[in-house]
């Protein structure tokens, strides 16, 4: 391994190409590295996470690539490698800290910023690196231990002398957006001078919806104990779906999917009393601003619950037909599988909103 005095890497790229909930979950990693003084924090990261990125203190410098190698909905080139290899290159970065899960493998980008001519590469590895990685983290996950997402990418930054300095998720609002926020409300029927609780239903991966049906029960029930106007969100492409769930919740259900900017999104979060949401990005901006969570969860990858604020998680299966083919992930949902956790029955799922509403 090479021997790199830290203290004198001051311009950084983290590498995080997946979506928004995991680029927050790194958050407290960028804020331990941000304690070196004068280090410039960038980041490369999917059009999914860009727009979150751009609302994180830390990052001083948003790049955006969509990698082949990363599930995501856009098709990448071999020339937008290229590009975005050229890119980086002309940045002169001191270090590339790679981030992902342990189901991941890290060796394409690290291969990215070798070409890009980086010269300090850091991230776990299974397998030998060789010259990709100039520092190599065995990655012991999940055979010999398990660390939530959090924990991860902060032994990860640990290498480098990085204090860990806070340990809740970094994500800066703004009032600003409220008067935009409020308008909308009001155009779609909602009254934002009353409370809510949103509704966070929708989510394009097919193994992590929840029953339609439950939702609609779940969702009468607290209406009718306590008369919070439900704000169901989502994004563009989900908006049709919220309109139907909507139309069969009924009084209080108001259908704000794909009307909000990240940035108002985050706003209206932080403002709501409570999110009911599916595992996927908002439970992570619900954590990072600091409001409570009900997280209906798929049985998938545990370790990117909510992180540091007060929560409940409620989980339900993965038919057969629908879960990775990931031969690290079968094992850990084996193993988990026989584990007892909290099914989400309706019943708990209106318990779990009771104990945090009282």
């Amino acid at each position: 391994m090479m021997q790199t005095n830290w203290k004198e890497v001051k311009n950084i790229l983290c590498i995080r190409l997946d979506n928004m909930g995991d680029l927050l979950m790194s958050t407290p990693a960028f804020s331990a590295l941000k304690m070196s003084p004068d280090c410039k924090l960038s980041v490369l990261t999917s059009t999914a996470a860009a727009a979150i990125a751009r609302e994180i203190p830390e990052i001083d410098q948003v790049f955006i690539y969509d990698a082949p190698w990363v599930k995501q909905n856009n098709i990448t080139t071999p020339d937008d490698y290229t590009e975005i290899v050229k890119t980086l290159s002309s940045q002169h970065f001191d270090a590339a800290i790679i981030f992902t899960v342990y189901s991941q493998n890290p060796l394409p980008s690290a291969m990215l910023a070798w070409q890009a001519g980086i010269p300090v590469r850091l991230a776990y590895c299974r397998e030998n690196p060789y010259q990709l990685l100039t520092h190599w983290i065995p990655d012991e996950e999940p055979f010999k231990k398990e660390l939530h997402q959090v924990e991860r990418d902060l032994e990860l930054v640990a290498v480098t002398g990085a204090n860990f300095p806070r340990l809740r998720l970094s994500l800066q609002t703004n009032d600003v957006h409220w008067a935009s926020v409020t308008k909308k409300i009001r155009q779609h029927g909602g009254d934002p001078h009353e409370p809510w609780i949103i509704l966070h239903a929708m989510v394009q991966d097919e193994k992590r919806r929840y029953s339609f049906s439950k939702w609609v029960e779940i969702a009468k029930q607290v209406v009718d104990i306590y008369g919070y106007q439900l704000l169901i969100t989502g994004n563009q492409q989900e908006a049709q779906a919220a309109e139907k769930l909507k139309e069969a919740i009924g009084e209080k259900a108001i259908n704000v999917a794909g009307i909000f900017s990240v940035a108002e999104l985050a706003l209206l979060i932080r403002k709501s009393r409570l999110v009911v949401s599916v595992n996927t990005g908002v439970i992570h901006i619900a954590a990072a601003t600091s409001t409570p969570i009900v997280v209906l969860y798929a049985i998938t990858n545990l370790q990117h619950t909510p992180w540091n604020v007060r929560h409940e998680v409620l989980y339900f299966d993965v038919p057969d037909a629908l879960q990775s083919k990931n031969q690290l992930l079968q094992y850990a949902y084996k193993k988990i599988a026989k584990e007892k956790l909290k099914p989400a029955t309706v019943e708990n799922v209106l318990q779990a909103i009771d104990n945090i509403l009282q």
